[in-house]
C-alpha cells in the first residue's frame, strides 16, 4: 500500500470512522471507542515490555500548583505553551457583571481571578517533588500516565492541545540515568519497529521561546540531551516525533534537593510514549480499521 500524506483528507477520514469526535477548538478533538481501544491496547503492551524493570506507577491529576511551575522555569522557556487556570472570585454585583458581559456577547476573562493551579506542561513535572532527600541505592524509577496540555492549537491531528503521555523517569547517578535514556532508546525503536511502524531516531530539541531559546535548542542539539523517535504521519518530509528521551543532568534534581545515595546531586531523565500519536502512527500505517491490521500487529495488541 502506497501512502500518501495530506492533513486534511487524514483528519477528514478519522472522523468518517469515528475514530476522532470535532469540536469547536483546534487540536481538542474527542476520541471515539476505537481510538481509545488502540491506546489502551498500546499502553498495555508497553507496560509488559517494560514490566521486568520494575518502576513504581503513579498517578496525578492533570493540574498542578502554579509554583512548582514556576520554579522549574517553564515560563521562562516555553511561555507560548503554558496554560493557567483562572476562576471567578467576586461578590454578587460581580456576578451580575459577569453574567452581562457573557450575555452580551463582550469579553469577560477580565473579571476571573488566577488560581493556584495551572494545566499540566509535562507528565514528569509532578513526580520530582515527592522524592527531595536521598535515593536509595540503584535510585528509583517511576512510571506515570498524565494528561499534558500545551498550547498549540491547529487543525493538524498529530498537533493537540491535550495529550496523553505514558513516561517513565529515572532518578540516579549520571552513568546510570544516562545508560538507561541510551538503553531505552534502542528498546523504544524495537517496540515500535515491532509493530511494523517506520521509525526512525534524532537528535532533537525543545521549542524554546525567542532569542536565546535559539541558543538553548543549540546548545540541547549539541550535548545530546533529547532524542526522538519519528515516524511519518502528516508529511514524509517532516516525519512526527511519537517518543522522546530526555536527559535533564541536573536540571531537577537541583531545584529539589534529589540526591543520590552518596549523597551527591542525583540526574534525571524520561521518556515518553505520545499515545494520541502512536495511535495516529499505527492507523496512518496499516489502517482505519484495527481489524485489518497485520496479524503480527495484532497479536500484541490484541494478545
Amino acid at each position: 500500500m502506497t501512502l500518501t500524506y495530506d492533513i486534511d483528507k487524514f483528519h477528514r477520514q478519522l472522523v468518517e470512522h469515528g475514530l476522532i469526535l470535532p469540536t469547536q477548538v483546534k487540536g481538542a478533538y474527542g476520541r471515539g471507542a476505537v481510538f481509545e481501544d488502540i491506546v489502551r491496547r498500546f499502553d498495555d503492551l508497553v507496560a509488559r515490555i517494560a514490566a521486568p524493570d520494575g518502576a513504581e506507577q503513579l498517578s496525578f491529576p492533570p493540574i498542578l500548583p502554579r509554583a512548582l511551575v514556576e520554579k522549574v522555569g517553564y515560563l521562562d522557556n516555553f511561555p507560548q505553551l503554558a496554560g493557567s487556570v483562572h476562576s471567578f472570585a467576586g461578590n454578587d454585583a460581580k456576578a451580575r457583571e459577569l453574567s452581562a458581559h457573557v450575555n452580551g456577547g463582550q469579553r469577560w476573562e477580565h473579571l476571573l481571578d488566577p488560581t493556584e493551579v495551572m494545566l499540566t506542561p509535562a507528565a514528569c513535572y509532578p513526580v520530582y517533588p515527592n522524592f527531595s532527600g536521598l535515593l536509595p541505592g540503584g535510585g528509583r524509577l517511576i512510571t506515570v500516565l498524565g494528561w499534558v496540555f500545551r498550547h498549540e492549537p491547529s487543525d493538524e491531528p498529530t498537533r493537540l492541545q491535550s495529550f496523553r503521555m505514558r513516561e517513565f523517569i529515572r532518578m540516579g547517578k549520571p552513568d546510570e540515568v544516562l545508560a538507561w535514556r541510551d538503553n531505552w532508546l534502542q528498546r523504544g525503536l524495537d517496540l515500535l519497529r515491532g509493530l511494523d511502524l517506520p521509525v526512525q531516531s534524532d537528535v532533537a530539541s525543545d521549542p524554546f521561546f525567542g532569542r536565546a531559546g535559539k541558543m538553548m535548542a543549540a546548545q540541547q542539539v549539541d550535548q545530546r540531551l533529547k532524542f526522538e523517535i519519528v515516524v511519518p504521519i502528516i508529511s514524509l518530509e517532516k516525519p512526527t516525533a511519537i517518543c522522546s528521551f530526555n536527559w535533564h543532568q541536573d536540571h531537577f534534581s537541583s531545584k529539589f534537593g534529589i540526591r543520590s545515595s552518596d549523597d551527591s546531586i542525583a540526574h534525571t531523565a524520561c521518556l515518553g510514549f505520545g499515545m494520541e500519536r502512536v495511535t495516529l502512527a499505527l492507523i496512518k500505517t496499516h489502517g482505519f480499521d484495527p481489524a485489518s491490521w497485520p496479524d503480527s500487529v495484532r497479536r500484541q495488541l490484541w494478545p
